[in-house]
């Protein structure tokens, strides 16, 4: 193939034509004339850039999101709880034995709590499932509190482990269901330049990718993870991470959950949580203490499989930093939403990638200010973090925020959105260093063909105009994967 007449990002704007054979690129010439190449792309002076990787995702709850009713604007309770009683009203479909399952509400703001009398009053029987946002939490009436074996709790409302078994139950739909629903997710997140994703869906997923990809899926590379409950059957297979299995799929880390999350308040920090001083989890949740944590790490690390560990509140990214350095090993932490400025520089001293979610700061900034008052200056500190020399890794968390790379990059080079003004400005970082922390390659020869074509080059863009981007055309290992030009 041979994309003629491009202009590369970050480059000075000389016309140049790129020649890739056998997914990579070859070489990069001044623009000539035609060449009468079979696959010669003429992109009429438009940017060429890396393609786009989303560094944190879980795949099956992103494509099944699409199908559900949305909460992810509701205010309250109450006006949740309408638009699902309006939702059964209209005869949304709900399968015998199976509940109504809707996603996306976060209730930390809210004026009124979630209850089961509310749930209860609109749905007729029927099981009904909320999803949080953050996925942390499920809202539940009567009819599947009884059917997911939780009869007796008093609200409905179920945090960290149980919310994610009954999860992990609505999202069994049938393979081949989802599978299509994750082709069709694959193909948008192309058309928004994304080349590859980091999947940490709560699942085994080694046969599920290798079933998809088997069956024609070919729009992303694919890193899958591994949680607690399937590290000894990795361990068995021999699986390391950077190990390819196929040519698109490729052995990811070992993902372990510490603490919750703040909008359901179980994020695990050093001081309390307003209003809920005595109660018994007043700090968050830790979920898994240091002496669980050392030794499955140690047990990740010593097979090959780097560990990547979620901690979003401070207490809890200092303790995963400690089981860092105690191994030596490097790794990844997932989310770092609020971190100890004691704690900044350790990531880079120790090698450990902050792996981060600009656009969660826009969704909770407000949530934040209430929860983490006085201390939302280290609050997705992404700036302070790379002034300390860390590793940035940028993504969604799809699907609490959009799969869309522009998204994330506009919210950590603006931190607003919707016409607000910035929150934390001097947390903001640039164009450059976004698209750095949201691409793997590079526009050179002898780098993978993962390419994007847009009108701009991204680099000159505002922070307005980020969200906006229009990708023209997405190349995967040099083969077509969208194509608007």
């Amino acid at each position: 193939m041979l994309l003629r007449n491009a202009r590369i990002s970050l480059g000075d704007g000389t016309l140049v034509d790129l020649q890739i054979e056998d997914r990579l690129i070859v070489s990069i010439t001044a623009a000539g004339e035609p060449s009468g190449h079979a696959d010669e792309i003429d992109v009429g002076g438009r940017w060429v850039s890396p393609g786009l990787w989303d560094n944190h995702v879980h795949a099956s709850q992103w494509a099944l999101i699409a199908k559900r009713l949305d909460l992810s604007t509701v205010t309250s309770a109450r006006q949740a709880a309408g638009l699902v009683g309006g939702a059964l009203a209209a005869g949304a479909a709900v399968a015998p034995g199976q509940s109504f399952v809707a996603s996306g509400f976060r209730d930390g703001l809210w004026p009124d709590a979630p209850s089961l009398e509310l749930l209860d009053a609109v749905s007729g029987g029927v099981p009904v499932v909320l999803i949080s946002a953050d996925l942390h939490a499920v809202w539940l009436n009567s009819a599947a509190l009884d059917l997911y074996g939780h009869r007796g709790n008093a609200t409905g409302l179920l945090r960290e482990d149980p919310a994610f078994e009954i999860t992990r139950q609505v999202n069994a739909v049938p393979v081949d269901v989802l599978d299509t629903w994750i082709v069709d997710a694959g193909h948008a997140a192309a058309a928004r330049g994304v080349v590859g994703v980091v999947d940490l869906e709560m699942a085994w997923n080694l046969e599920s990718w290798q079933r998809r990809m088997g069956n024609g899926f070919d729009s992303l590379r694919v890193e899958f993870g591994i949680y607690s409950e399937h590290l000894e059957q990795a361990i068995e297979l021999g699986l390391r991470t950077g190990d390819a299995i196929l040519p698109l799929l490729t052995v990811g880390r070992f993902k372990v959950l510490t603490d919750g999350s703040l909008n359901t308040r179980t994020a695990y920090c050093y001081d309390q949580y307003p209003g809920m001083e005595g109660e018994p989890h007043s700090h968050g949740m830790l979920t898994v203490p240091p002496a669980e944590l050392l030794p499955r790490m140690r047990a990740a690390v010593d097979a090959g499989i780097e560990p990547s560990v979620h901690a979003i509140g401070d207490h809890a990214t200092s303790l995963a930093l400690d089981a860092f350095e105690e191994l030596d090993s490097g790794g990844r932490i997932e989310h770092a939403q609020l971190v100890s400025n004691s704690d900044i520089p350790r990531f880079a001293a120790l090698g450990v990638t902050a792996s981060v979610q600009p656009d969660h700061a826009m969704d909770d900034r407000d949530v934040a200010e209430r929860f983490w008052a006085g201390r939302t200056g280290r609050a997705f500190p992404l700036r302070a973090l790379l002034d300390a020399g860390a590793q940035l890794a940028m993504g969604s968390d799809a699907p609490v925020s959009p799969l869309d790379p522009w998204v994330t990059i506009a919210a950590a080079v603006g931190r607003t959105r919707d016409g607000l003004e910035p929150w934390h400005p001097e947390q903001a970082i640039t164009v450059r260093e976004a698209l750095a922390a949201s691409t793997r390659t590079t526009v050179a020869p002898g780098q993978p063909a993962d390419l994007i074509v847009t009108d701009h080059d991204p680099d000159a863009l505002a922070a307005t105009q980020l969200r906006d981007v229009v990708v023209l055309a997405t190349l995967l290992g040099g083969r077509i994967t969208h194509n608007a030009l």
